[in-house]
């Protein structure tokens, strides 16, 4: 038998805890299917003294992270602290210069600094592994590199983030508000105490920028992926997107057309016959339409120790039977640049939820706007006044171009007729 695969890995949370657990629980079978075993040698993390449930007997604990990277003993390096920036990259950076394989969990330390790790690892003859970087233990990162790569990807898309799937589809079967479902997210501990990255949809535009690069075969562009989270999601929007025939999810969407990349993370009414309509809770799904292949779906559990331990192993697994290849499906240097697309010439439907004063002339103003707009109304529901006197207008446009639903936003401010922030949600047709 080979040699074994000698690990250092650094981070020991829940899913450096998982990874640990998996790779002794399964040792047999993962030998069996590497052709040879994985052994863990040195470990860094920032409490040597917690107990983690972990067996770490014959383990070397090493209290300087980067220090992992230059052990003579090491053969690839696992990077589970997370950041973009800091002990992460630095980790990162000086595994690849010293010829250490590097498998990694964190989308953010990829979305921002993966084509200069990309880079480092092909002069290296090493590899850069981050299925775990996107929707835990689905193999969506593979599925694109691997199975779909004599294909067209020409729409990627998908519900990347679970824990606003979780807040999302929990208003949706109870009918409670955002920031109830949200405390009992975070109690629950699906949610951080501080859920800003995850809400305000950063962490799915870092996983989304990671998948158009690997479906379009484009450098990534997380800066160009215009970002809007659920914060303002109320329970109303999905009783109304409900009797529409949608549910509310956050998508989020990648299209790579003659006018350039257009990347964007917002909420979507999403028809109930959609795949992605029946994805609930804190799962994940990614949708993938190939010219050859059609439509792919890959849905499953997005995070948790078990299915990001499982990724981060099957990277260690492909490492030990020599299986590199380039990070992003073809080497950093054929990746293409791509023009940023603009959202406005883009069509599509819109669902629009205003909340207005109970006076005369409020309805005339608002459809006054959408016509001077060039907007076409499909449909419009008022409801009757709340008890301080606001009413809740919908509308639903017919498909035209999205620039004409901002000028017709435009067009409403500073409305005293406005007793909010109008919501705007695209309707997913795809």
């Amino acid at each position: 038998m080979t040699e074994k695969l000698r690990i250092a890995l650094a981070g020991l949370g829940t899913v450096g805890g998982g990874v640990v657990k998996l790779l002794a629980e399964n040792q047999a079978l993962i030998e069996r299917r590497a052709g040879r075993g994985i052994a863990l040698v040195a470990v860094s993390a920032r409490d040597r003294s917690r107990d983690r449930g972990i067996d770490l007997s014959g383990v070397e604990w090493v209290d300087d992270t980067a220090s992992l990277a230059a052990r003579d003993d090491v053969d690839a390096v696992v990077e589970l602290i997370g950041g973009s920036d800091g002990p992460a990259l630095t980790l990162a950076r000086t595994a690849l210069a010293r010829g250490k394989a590097l498998v990694t969990a964190n989308k953010a330390m990829i979305a921002h600094h993966g084509l200069e790790l990309a880079e480092a690892a092909e002069r290296a003859g090493t590899a850069l592994k981050y299925e775990a970087a996107v929707a835990g233990g689905i193999p969506v990162i593979k599925g694109l590199r691997e199975g779909a790569a004599a294909n067209a990807i020409h729409h990627v898309y998908g519900v990347l983030n679970g824990t606003c799937n979780y807040i999302l589809s929990t208003m949706e079967t109870a009918g409670r508000d955002f920031a109830d479902v949200l405390a009992e997210a975070q109690a629950l501990g699906y949610a951080e105490a501080d859920p800003s990255f995850d809400i305000d949809g950063i962490d799915a535009a870092h996983k989304l920028s990671i998948l158009s690069s690997l479906a379009f075969g484009t450098t990534i562009d997380f800066p160009s992926v215009a970002v809007t989270g659920i914060r303002h999601v109320i329970a109303a929007d999905i009783a109304e997107a409900a009797a529409l025939g949608f549910k509310v999810r956050l998508v989020g969407l990648g299209e790579a057309g003659t006018k350039g990349l257009f990347q964007r993370v917002h909420p979507c009414l999403v028809p109930i016959d959609h795949p992605l309509a029946h994805v609930t809770g804190s799962l994940n799904a990614v949708v993938a339409e190939g010219n050859y292949v059609g439509r792919l779906l890959f849905q499953g559990r997005g995070a948790g120790e078990g299915p990001t331990a499982s990724a981060v192993v099957a990277d260690l697994i492909d490492i030990a039977r020599g299986e590199y290849g380039p990070a992003f499906s073809m080497p950093v240097q054929s990746l293409a640049t791509a023009e940023t697309a603009p959202a406005g010439e883009r069509r599509g439907r819109a669902y629009l939820r205003f909340t207005v004063a109970d006076k005369p002339g409020v309805l005339a103003e608002l459809t006054a706007a959408m016509r001077d707009a060039g907007v076409s109304i499909e449909s419009l529901i008022q409801r009757g006044a709340a008890a301080d006197g606001s009413v809740l207008l919908v509308m639903v446009t017919h498909d035209g171009p999205e620039r004409c639903v901002a000028a017709a936003l435009d067009r409403l401010q500073g409305s005293s007729s406005l007793l909010g922030a109008p919501m705007l949600m695209h309707i997913l047709d795809s």
